[in-house]
């Protein structure tokens, strides 16, 4: 008679046939105690994070309901009245104007300007170009308040060298106040940030631009296109998916010109170079009241973020239109 597995006795040679089926896969507890070093040497970035990113967010969400001066716990709860009276400030619509002027001029001016000098340092046949290249980032790995101190020196009608340079070309008969007038405060401030951030499109368009294959450009000019042409026709054309990304960045980042504007105006003349973060300052932690408001400057910075969030999302959108479309047209 013979026996198969069925019959529950075991084959020749002793060994059992294929038992149930198992998961390959650990479970989390093994994962979690097999790479336990990992998360241990991970641990103090996750507490710093938490404790200096994270939780003043949610903090500053849960202030902004309350009539807070940052003494104790806050108890008088108010509601929506400090975004209610932020949203009514015209003070803080001004800060708001001057801080989107901030980002437009750097995507707008600065953007192109940093692909121009790009093009021109990208040439193989420029000497120096690296030096050049190291001259036009040093601003940028600066510290901004030093730069705005200097800035500050050497733009003062009292003895300051950019006056006194004017004046000996004789290019101006009298000092100008640079950072005092109502006219002439909230430019010299977009013109200096300009400079001292210029060397990061520049480096993201240089990055760019040694991505697109030296054959195109050798194919057009065999084709009789001049380097005007080829610009128009293969750079930028090559250069749209990261400029997407550039200007997003570009954005963003010039978003919070706080420590320059606070170095060299203070928000002066007159709330004329005011911005949202030097708004939020003056009240959380100088309020001319002479009683911190912490509620109402987390408000007023809440109401911010959720336009920046706007902002971005259409930014993101409206690029994301871009690349399908170009896909599509490919």
């Amino acid at each position: 008679m013979a026996y198969g597995v069925k019959s529950g006795v075991l084959p020749a040679g002793g060994n059992a046939g294929p038992g149930p089926a198992r998961s390959g896969k650990p479970g989390l507890w093994q994962e979690i105690k097999k790479h336990r070093y990992h998360y241990l040497f991970i641990t103090p970035m996750l507490v710093f994070f938490l404790a200096f990113t994270v939780w003043p967010m949610v903090a500053s969400w849960y202030y902004s309901f309350f009539n807070w001066d940052g003494t104790g716990w806050p108890t008088e709860f108010i509601g929506l009245a400090n975004f209610i009276e932020a949203a009514e400030d015209p003070g803080y619509w001004n800060a708001f104007k001057n801080t989107f002027i901030f980002a437009l001029s750097h995507v707008l001016v600065q953007m192109p300007l940093a692909l121009i000098v790009a093009v021109i340092l990208n040439n193989a046949m420029l000497a120096g170009k690296n030096a050049y290249r190291l001259l036009l980032f040093v601003p940028v790995v600066s510290t901004t308040a030093v730069i705005g101190v200097i800035f500050s020196i050497l733009l003062n009608p009292l003895g300051g060298a950019i006056n006194e340079f004017m004046l000996g070309i004789g290019l101006i008969k009298e000092p100008i106040n640079y950072l005092g007038s109502m006219s002439t405060a909230l430019p010299t401030l977009l013109v200096v940030s300009i400079w001292k951030t210029f060397g990061t499109p520049m480096i993201y368009w240089l990055a760019g631009l040694q991505t697109i294959p030296a054959e195109l450009y050798e194919a057009a000019k065999i084709d009789g296109a001049g380097k005007v042409q080829s610009f128009f026709r293969i750079t930028i054309p090559m250069l749209l998916p990261i400029g997407l990304i550039i200007t997003l960045l570009t954005f963003i980042h010039s978003l919070d010109p706080f420590d320059l504007v606070q170095t060299m105006t203070e928000g002066g003349p007159v709330k004329t170079t005011d911005v949202v973060q030097t708004y939020i300052y003056r009240y959380a932690f100088e309020p001319e009241s002479g009683s911190s408001r912490y509620g109402f400057a987390s408000a007023a910075s809440i109401l911010f973020s959720l336009a920046v969030l706007v902002f971005v999302l259409i930014q993101a959108g409206v690029g994301k239109a871009l690349r399908k479309s170009g896909t599509k047209g490919a």
